[in-house]
């Protein structure tokens, strides 16, 4: 009971980070800077991983769409591969999840269940790895112009997008590790099981092949062996 509540506990971690990652992707917050002026005139900047826009006092936003895949930086192609790929590997991780734990009815016997959830989690622990990659990179681009005086374009801050794939992928990975752990209990108990089922076996068919006979020819042996004996 205890490691089904613990296989619970790590699937809502893991499915919340996988919400997170996944609602990182499209959010348009991932960089912004404010212009202000007067009163009357203030724009602000930002941009995420398809997308530049600005949007003025009065909440109009124009928006520009990166033009091209291969006109891209470097840094926002990479960006978008790892959250594609937390996204693909945190849906996979959700499907084997379902059908490892210990709670629902599929997967086949305790070991094989067992394998499924601790591939599940290897899932998320990759998916957290490449959501915080990413997140982490765009935010050391955003950091090292800002803080580089000899940069004279429009500087950017950090967006709440960064913030929110963060925390995911803190979860993710938390909740993949709990997963792999929590199954160590489960195969050494196995195990143990295996080696008593062994040796249980192993000692009966002993005793039934070592067991004593009645007959004559035992007796007379037995007679022969102590008289050779009586002389020592």
């Amino acid at each position: 009971m205890g490691n089904m509540a613990t296989e619970i506990v790590a699937f809502i971690f893991t499915i919340s980070g996988w919400v997170l990652t996944s609602s990182t992707l499209p959010t348009d917050y991932w960089k912004v800077s404010s212009v202000d002026g007067t009163v009357i005139t203030t724009a602000t900047f930002w941009s995420n991983l398809w997308k530049t826009c600005v949007t003025d006092s009065t909440g109009v936003s124009n928006c520009k769409d990166f033009p091209s895949m291969l006109a891209l930086d470097g840094y926002i192609q990479v960006c978008r591969g790892l959250m594609i790929s937390a996204v693909c590997l945190g849906f996979f991780g959700a499907v084997l999840a379902l059908v490892g734990m210990k709670c629902t009815k599929i997967g086949g016997s305790e070991t094989t269940k067992a394998r499924i959830t601790c591939l599940s989690g290897l899932h998320f622990i990759l998916n957290g790895i490449c959501c915080l990659t990413a997140c982490s990179l765009y935010a050391h681009r955003i950091t090292s112009e800002f803080f580089d005086p000899l940069f004279v374009a429009q500087k950017f801050e950090l967006g709440a997008a960064l913030f929110i794939g963060w925390a995911g992928s803190a979860l993710c990975i938390l909740g993949g590790f709990i997963f792999c752990f929590s199954l160590t209990g489960g195969f050494s108990l196995s195990r143990a099981e295996f080696s008593y089922n062994g040796a249980a076996s192993f000692i009966s068919s002993r005793q039934k092949h070592s067991k004593p006979s009645n007959g004559p020819l035992y007796q007379a042996g037995s007679s022969r062996q102590f008289g050779k004996n009586a002389y020592v």
